[in-house]
């Protein structure tokens, strides 16, 4: 038996520039951080004397003779990927699915670390980044970009940069011990109520992608990377200018497709804002889920009261990637 553990992400600027649609063209890179809510899976051989062959749970009880009867698409496409079969797979996850923290993405990625895992093989963050990379866009055909795979294999806070022949690079970013911490109390994490689809929210900004509609958009929320890293890495900026950028960049975002965001949503954000929040943004491909806002820790209690009704979850940044916590014969 194997269990792993793997954390889910914040991604705070770049994203869209992850998509292969734009990084096959122009390149592109995301300052991002995963943090202490986690994804687990527990992957064990079954014994051959069940009636079923597979065993998977998750929001359903799955029990199939044969893995082309599951209905998980992750796990239906992740056996079929690594010629795998004869499980019992048990999913079980800190905040819930489809609210812009990477959970699809997490739930990849350790499915992918416990199976190698459980029949013994090593395989690298890169590998098993790039592997969530392709069963999720080439395999399930879906919607999504790059950095969420690479962020919940790897950890920690990270530049990651994506390149034209399909090269990944991951930069951890060094901040003053202090400052790093100053950035932690002042973000905020408010849970809107709305759950989407990240791969049909994606579609449209992916067709105005590659209609080359949205090229000055893009390029300036990679331009947001650089600026949001020289506010991180000089002790004599201002921290606050990190909270102004968020804002700056869910402008820009929201420009990109018509389903990112909406009335309610603008509503939760101008709220926060008219409390004492600097700026923030919608995580994920947009429509709905988690808010991250940045507000200062005087601010915060006002932030709150204003958006009585909403779920304020805290975290911490996590710096460890998936990781294997518990491995039996």
């Amino acid at each position: 038996m194997v269990i792993t553990k793997t954390p889910l992400r914040i991604s705070f600027f770049g994203g869209g520039t992850d998509y292969p649609a734009w990084f096959r063209r122009h390149g592109g890179a995301v300052l991002s951080t995963t943090i202490d809510k986690y994804s687990y899976i527990t992957a064990r051989h079954l014994p051959p004397f069940f009636a079923h062959k597979n065993l998977v749970v998750w929001s359903k009880i799955e029990k199939t003779k044969h893995r082309d009867e599951i209905e998980h698409p992750s796990v239906k496409k992740t056996l079929e990927y690594l010629d795998m079969d004869g499980l019992g797979i048990h999913y079980d996850g800190d905040l819930p699915a489809r609210t812009g923290l990477g959970s699809s993405s997490a739930f990849t990625v350790g499915l992918l670390h416990a199976l190698y895992t459980l029949r013994g093989e090593e395989a690298s963050k890169h590998k098993i980044a790039h592997d969530a990379i392709h069963i999720e866009q080439n395999l399930l055909q879906e919607n999504v970009g790059s950095q969420d795979q690479v962020a919940a294999a790897f950890g920690g806070l990270n530049r990651i940069e994506f390149y034209p022949d399909d090269t990944i690079r991951v930069t951890p970013v060094a901040v003053d011990a202090g400052r790093l911490e100053r950035l932690q109390q002042n973000l905020m994490l408010v849970f809107t109520g709305f759950e989407r689809t990240a791969s049909d929210v994606a579609g449209e900004q992916i067709q105005n992608t590659h209609a080359h509609t949205r090229e000055e958009e893009l390029r300036a929320m990679r331009g947001l990377v650089d600026k949001a890293l020289a506010v991180l890495a000089s002790t004599n900026a201002d921290l606050d200018d990190f909270g102004r950028l968020l804002d700056e960049s869910w402008q820009i975002k929201k420009t990109l497709s018509s389903k990112i965001t909406n009335g309610d949503i603008d509503g939760i954000y101008e709220r926060a804002r008219t409390a004492g929040a600097l700026g923030g943004k919608l995580l994920g491909a947009g429509g709905g889920g988690f808010m991250l806002l940045y507000a200062r820790p005087e601010n915060q209690a006002r932030v709150k009261d204003a958006l009585e009704g909403f779920l304020h979850v805290p975290f911490r940044f996590d710096t460890t990637g998936s990781q294997v916590i518990h491995q039996t014969a």
